[in-house]
């Protein structure tokens, strides 16, 4: 295994670009790599004509490689893409939760393939274009906050184990997206450096996360069909489209009038209902996580002081955090919005990742 060369994920894109440019520059032996996750059949002549996973974006990837002088290779992970994220993605809708896809993909998938990929090319090193930092403290990796607080994503890389943070670069931590974009154009990339930033989720680039669904679920109208809108009190509101449309926390698309504005509360997804109320009847206090990944430690102090993230552009708030069994009781100092069962919630001493895992509600 050579210590000095790192394989880079490279998207086509300005941040994977620029990862490339870096550490070739730092006198890193560089090997690029395209992974080819999706194709957007399902939107017919509406599919995207540039982003994830498109031949213009692995093009746009090669000459980086070719004009820095350094191998790229194209990894075709779509069976496994939709083997288990694709799958889950549905799996999660149709039990009434609200899945992030990044997440499960970067713990058990992408990092997987790109280390035994690594493995296979004698790379000791992995390297993608997150905006987030790496320290290693007495031996143990820990994972902190980019220094862009804009551009963050150690929310969506909470699962990653002791072992792939120790084999993973991220370039970018240090600096902010704007200084970034400079450097494509001062090395003459202006036209990575334009590019469109990537889609929240990189299968649904039109964000119609209900098509998506329609298209992956045979006859999904008839199998689910309309159910019940209905308050905290059960009291019948109105019809909806079927539970797997909605998440917790919509307000738009409800087509009911209220006379106030009425938002997704709960949803069941055995008797197809959907409770809806106003704004206050969102907040909770509350939340279990299960199957979590433990960070900075490998276990949480009692009744640690911790800020805590439900969602990717989440702030942050205040709560008490205690580990039961296995799960992690989060108890907030105030109410929050929007709990979401399906999501992560990540604990951070900081801007550091404490310990990360999915939500529910209860402890089942």
């Amino acid at each position: 295994m050579n210590n000095n060369r790192v394989l880079v994920a490279m998207s086509g894109g300005l941040d994977s670009s620029v990862v490339a440019m870096l550490l070739h520059e730092q006198g890193y032996e560089v090997l690029g790599i395209t992974m080819k996750v999706w194709d957007y059949d399902y939107l017919g002549d509406s599919a995207p004509e540039s982003g994830c996973c498109n031949l213009d974006s692995i093009n746009d990837a090669r000459t980086v490689a070719v004009t820095l002088g350094f191998p790229h290779h194209v990894l075709d992970l779509r069976k496994e893409f939709k083997d288990l994220v694709i799958n889950d993605f549905v799996a999660e809708y149709m039990k009434g939760r609200t899945p992030n896809p990044c997440i499960l993909c970067n713990t058990h998938m992408k990092w997987d393939a790109l280390l035994q990929k690594a493995d296979q090319l004698g790379c000791q090193y992995i390297a993608t274009g997150h905006y987030a930092q790496i320290s290693n403290v007495n031996g143990r990796y820990i994972l902190s906050k980019g220094v862009d607080e804009n551009k963050d994503q150690s929310y969506v890389l909470w699962g990653l184990s002791q072992e792939k943070l120790a084999r993973t670069l991220f370039p970018l931590g240090g600096f902010e997206k704007p200084m970034i974009r400079q450097m494509a154009i001062q090395r003459g990339y202006d036209k990575i450096a334009t590019k469109r930033e990537s889609y929240d989720i990189c299968f649904i680039p039109d964000n119609d996360y209900r098509s998506f669904l329609k298209a992956n679920v045979t006859n999904l109208d008839e199998i689910v069909g309309e159910g019940n809108f209905v308050n905290s009190s059960g009291k019948i509101l109105g019809k909806h489209k079927g539970y797997p449309f909605y998440t917790i926390g919509q307000r738009k698309g409800l087509v009911i009038a209220m006379g106030e504005p009425y938002y997704v509360i709960k949803i069941d997804a055995e008797t197809n209902t959907i409770t809806l109320g106003p704004k206050h009847e969102l907040g909770g206090t509350h939340a279990f996580i299960k199957n979590c990944n433990f960070v900075k430690w490998t276990e949480i102090p009692k009744d640690f002081l911790a800020t805590v993230k439900i969602r990717y552009k989440d702030k942050g708030s205040k709560a008490i955090v205690n580990q039961i069994g296995d799960y992690i009781d989060i108890e907030f100092l105030d109410e929050v919005t929007s709990i979401a069962p399906g999501q992560s919630a990540v604990i951070y001493d900081k801007e550091e990742v404490v310990a990360g895992g999915f939500i529910y509600t209860q402890m089942t």
